[in-house]
């Protein structure tokens, strides 16, 4: 299940709720009642390595490809 962030606009405490992806959003606070907006935070995926564009990925090589010539 998605973890949302959500910001008060009344007290400006910052906080995380954990709901389905078809729940409505939040729209007042807890705590103290004040409106909320989602926020939008850095995402934890990320993408390491070298990948198929560094790597050349799918760059013929050899037979069928440029003659490199002598």
């Amino acid at each position: 299940m998605p973890v949302y962030e959500y910001g008060c606009e009344k007290c400006g405490e910052v906080f995380e709720v954990e709901q389905r992806i078809t729940a409505d959003a939040l729209t007042s606070h807890e705590a103290c009642g004040g409106p909320v907006k989602r926020l939008i935070s850095s995402s934890s995926f990320s993408l390491r390595g070298g990948g198929w564009y560094s790597d050349h990925y799918g760059l013929k090589s050899g037979s069928g490809g440029e003659s490199k010539g002598s």
